[in-house]
């Protein structure tokens, strides 16, 4: 469920980053937090080395069979177990909101060779259609305080305070996501704050969301829906 109700990405993402970080035949590339490798699947096809980076067994496992071409290995963004300078460059796609930045920084910096480059990207949801900000807002109320989120910024401050980066270029594009009813409301009861809720609780979060999609023309009574997302691309070069 968690592959299936995720968005991919839009080629033109890859695009930018293949311009962006020189992601050519043979380049090396870490995807660090590569989950099931949604994006990874996307670097492996500009010919690069891609080593995909994924703390969770299981999301390493599933990667594989996806990509059993791609090596996999079991460390963090802040610990990647691999040597200094072994990346021309580093990618996270909806993950980096999740590391310690500075830690991960280091990190990047110490495993990237001179003039490599980081990209980062995010899918987010378009909340200028109605429902899907009504959906977010279900998502966003159940959240912790400090539920790590691309949204808030933080991770862009850390970034573009780091001294010996380039300036940040960032592209969004759009991204709508094809998929079911049953796969929007199960994309909100997968996530981390909302999985661990008591059954009770649980049902009265799937009980809202039912509510909304009830509620807008756009998707009352339909089995086939349109998911507007947006997916947002940046990337800097370290100098030097």
């Amino acid at each position: 469920m968690y592959e299936r109700s995720r968005p991919s990405y839009p080629i033109a993402a890859l695009a930018e980053l293949a311009d962006g970080l020189g992601l050519v035949p043979g380049a090396r590339v870490a995807d660090l937090g590569a989950g099931t490798g949604k994006f990874t699947r996307l670097l492996a096809l500009t010919g690069a080395r891609v080593v995909a980076v994924e703390p969770v067994e299981r999301m390493r496992a599933r990667l594989s069979e996806f990509l059993p071409r791609v090596a996999v290995t079991a460390g963090t963004a802040e610990d990647t177990g691999l040597p200094d300078g072994s990346a021309d460059a580093v990618v996270a796609a909806q993950s980096w909101h999740w590391f310690r930045e500075e830690q991960a920084l280091a990190e990047v910096e110490r495993i990237l060779r001179p003039g490599g480059g980081l990209g980062l990207v995010w899918n987010t949801w378009d909340t200028s259609v109605p429902w899907v900000r009504a959906y977010q807002e279900v998502f966003f109320r159940l959240a912790p305080r400090d539920l790590p989120s691309p949204l808030d910024d933080r991770w862009r401050r850390a970034v573009e305070g780091r001294p010996g980066w380039s300036a940040m270029q960032e592209r969004h594009l759009p991204n709508p996501h094809s998929t079911t009813r049953r796969d929007v409301v199960e994309r909100m009861m997968s996530s981390s704050h909302i999985a661990v809720l008591d059954e009770e609780r649980r049902a009265r979060v799937r009980a809202e969301v039912e509510a909304v999609l009830d509620g807008d023309p756009q998707t009352r009574g339909r089995d086939r829906l349109e998911m507007p997302c947006t997916t947002d691309v940046y990337w800097l070069r370290r100098l030097g």
